[in-house]
């Protein structure tokens, strides 16, 4: 049976407000302000000029401001490290040829700068309170993936976009890459017949690192700003920078990596993306020189209330596998396979469903912001919409529990709880470490 396509929801929102305050103890507070997009000469073709600025400059933020649609409209950088901090303010330099702003505090840019909109790239556990807070200062965001460290972030960011009322695009960018739609449109209209299965494979952990002891963090970095509101523990440079992620406090390893990519293309082609699985068991094995926390190897079962099922992990093909009635589908970065002749190629008939086409992921961004609010005060809602990534990513994160409990879990997709568990219950969220606190609705 035809799943239909995403439909657009009216959302509720308020006036946009204004970021006050840098304290490390102080929360956020915020007064409501007309908005009045800048519109300076710089900029990418197809922008007109929105102001930008980038809160992380590490590997990912630098693969974003290489890119033209973003350094052409930046003009604040923002990191805890001087050194990856410099390195994007010359990116900037040397492609824009300006100079940037910068900033060891994004508290202090979201106040001091006129931007309309923030880009974020930092490790995971501060994705949701930078979410929170740029959206209660009037900020349009794009946040990279995973959306958020737990369920509870990416509620809250979900909450904070709608009150706020701004553009929230999640960095999972396969929706806007060749062969995406249209594995997820063949499947939707069922060219491959009804899809009760769906695997998704995900590469192994990539930490190669030698056994290191605790230091004294490096100068150029603010290792307790790092920190920020995750737990403290001694710095240990195995655990900084890319190899955050193979740490529960900061990541949730490949599962959260990988799978905010493909799981959100199985749940883009199984119709899925205002809800999730009612039941998800796990199977994992660990390092056994315990180098790192997260699973070696893992192989996790979701199963959906209509009988559908997606197994994840590493024992599965590299990317998503559909598999209908008549034949199956696998997409991957750059490749498109089908077992049925003739479907590939195939164009979509006037009455089949057509899902939303983005081939640029920010640009995609862009145009919600810049096409402006509706008749009823609502932008237009991103192809990765906040709401969309929060979906996805609590997949990621019943994944990672179903992992850390070794518990089957029962979720109910509609109240968003794990049901008779107080163990697992307790991993949907964590208390930050003072003074950081995340703004509550």
């Amino acid at each position: 049976m035809k799943t239909e396509a995403t439909k657009s929801v009216s959302r509720s929102g308020m006036s946009r407000r204004q970021f006050l305050g840098t304290s490390m103890t102080a929360a956020a507070a915020a007064v409501a302000f007309p908005y009045v997009m800048t519109r300076p000469a710089f900029g990418a073709e197809g922008t007109e000029g929105i102001r930008l600025g980038v809160i992380g400059t590490g590997n990912q933020g630098r693969n974003h401001l290489n890119q033209s649609l973003v350094f052409k409209n930046v003009v604040a950088v923002c990191d805890v490290d001087a050194k990856h901090l410099a390195a994007g303010k010359k990116i900037i330099e040397d492609k824009a040829k300006r100079t940037p702003n910068t900033y060891k505090d994004y508290r202090e840019m979201l106040e001091k700068e006129k931007l309309d909109a923030v880009l974020i790239a930092t490790p995971d556990h501060w994705h949701a309170k930078i979410v929170v807070d740029a959206c209660a200062a009037g900020k349009h965001v794009y946040v990279e993936k995973p959306m958020g460290l737990t369920i509870h972030d990416t509620q809250m960011m979900l909450k904070a976009a709608r009150k706020f009322n701004v553009v929230v695009q999640n960095g999972s960018m396969q929706r806007s890459m060749g062969g995406f739609r249209e594995a997820c449109e063949y499947v939707r209209n069922e060219y491959i017949g009804e899809v009760k299965t769906v695997r998704v494979g995900l590469p192994g952990v990539n930490f190669n690192e030698p056994f290191r002891a605790n230091t004294n963090p490096p100068p150029e970095l603010d290792y307790d700003m790092w920190l920020g509101p995750a737990p403290w523990r001694p710095y240990n440079q195995n655990h900084v920078h890319y190899n955050f992620r193979f740490f529960w406090d900061f990541a949730g390893g490949q599962m959260a990596n990988w799978g905010a990519h493909h799981l959100d293309i199985a749940q883009w082609g199984l119709g899925m993306d205002e809800t999730g699985p009612v039941e998800i068991s796990a199977r994992c094995e660990y390092d056994a020189q315990k180098r790192y926390e997260v699973p070696s190897w893992f192989e996790i079962t979701y199963r959906f209330a209509n009988g559908a099922k997606i197994i994840c992990g590493q024992s599965q093909r590299d990317g998503t596998t559909f598999e209908g009635q008549d034949g199956m589908i696998w997409v991957n970065r750059g490749k498109l396979e089908c077992s049925v002749p003739g479907v590939l190629g195939t164009k979509l008939k006037d009455d089949d469903i057509h899902l939303y086409v983005s081939k640029n992921h920010h640009q995609d961004w862009y145009n919600c912001i810049l096409g402006g609010k509706d008749a009823n005060g609502q932008y237009k809602r991103p192809i990765t919409d906040v709401e969309i990534g929060h979906h996805s990513t609590t997949l990621c994160n019943l994944g990672t529990i179903a992992c850390r409990t070794g518990h089957k879990l029962k979720w109910d997709p509609a109240k968003e709880e794990i049901i008779d568990d107080k163990i697992a219950t307790s991993y949907m969220d964590y208390e930050y470490r003072a003074p950081y606190k995340m703004l509550e609705f």
